[in-house]
């Protein structure tokens, strides 16, 4: 199956990320193939057999064009900032431009260490990367944005998590994996220059309009805003839980993303948690719009240099 990357992240951006490769998975086995995504993307799995795709969407074998990295962020995690975080378990494969002319990254997620794993293994176990797989579905049917799953494989590996569980890796395809963690991060480690470089290859990428305004980067940010709050919106009325809206979950392209301890209401209770160490119920589900906007004044100050350069 030919992806067709155009890796502009890759590309363009170098300093960004850290160029790594996937854990070989020992065993892939296809659990779960998307084919009407693929079909959205321009993939054709005509005369591929599971096989063949459950070795390319899980590290055993890399497609032809990938060059995987993982992306630098930090974090505000529940509240408090973690000043180096990154795709601790998480391949980029690359991009592709979809027949639609809109561009998606490919992601493996689970597929293993990189230099941001903090002493983690880098896996993930098949019930979680199973969760991602149908609830992001339900999402994108009820209409909502967010990241989408295009293939569940198992990797024929154990992982312990207090108990042996087998191992398996979902291709996660996204509008982009920035984060407003990412922001932070070149803010604090970087400045103005690097937030700079960063909202110019966002604009370009998701808010093409921003460039032609008086101010690029507060235009920026004021378009990031009413994604978000269009997002929270959306989330609100069909009583989804995202669980953990730290920074380093919140997506800049107004997606919904990084499915942990996620749910749907059973009944109406503004203060539902579903984060087990959430115990001061900061995400909990009537505090949502109120932590998305505290998540955008993260991003106000990390945009703060940049905007204030240019005046505005």
């Amino acid at each position: 199956m030919t992806f067709a990357f155009d890796n502009s992240f890759h590309r363009t951006m170098e300093g960004f990320y850290a160029a790594c490769e996937p854990d070989a998975a020992s065993k892939p086995e296809l659990v779960a193939f998307n084919d009407a995504l693929a079909a959205e993307l321009g993939l054709d799995r005509s005369g591929v057999s599971d096989a063949e795709l459950a070795a390319l969407l899980s590290g055993a074998a890399l497609p032809d064009g990938a060059q995987p990295i993982a992306l630098t962020y930090a974090g505000h995690q529940f509240g408090q900032f973690n000043p180096q975080l990154g795709d601790g378990r998480a391949h980029l494969l690359g991009e592709i431009v979809a027949p639609d002319a809109r561009r998606f990254d490919i992601q493996l997620k689970g597929s293993g260490r990189t230099p941001y794993s903090r002493g983690g293994d880098g896996k993930a176990a098949l019930g979680p990367v199973l969760r991602e797989y149908l609830v992001s579905e339900a999402m994108h049917a009820l209409g909502i944005p967010t990241t989408r799953s295009l293939a569940a494989v198992k990797t024929g590996d154990g992982v312990f998590r207090e108990v042996f569980l087998p191992g398996a890796v979902l291709t996660r395809v996204a509008a982009s994996h920035i984060r407003v963690g990412t922001f932070a991060y070149f803010a604090a480690h970087h400045g103005a220059d690097a937030v700079r470089q960063l909202s110019d290859h966002a604009i370009a990428r998701h808010y093409p309009a921003a460039a032609d305004a008086t101010n690029p980067y507060l235009a920026f940010f004021e378009a990031v805003v009413e994604a978000q709050a269009a997002l929270i919106a959306r989330w609100m009325q069909v009583g989804f839980v995202h669980g953990v809206m730290n920074t380093d979950n919140c997506s800049i392209a107004g997606e919904t993303i990084d499915y942990g301890p996620c749910a749907f209401l059973d009944r109406y209770a503004a203060d539902t948690v579903f984060s087990s160490i959430d115990r001061q119920g900061r995400y909990a589900f009537g505090n949502q719009p109120g932590i998305a906007r505290w998540n955008m004044h993260r991003l106000a100050e990390a945009l703060a240099g940049a905007v204030h350069a240019i005046g505005g």
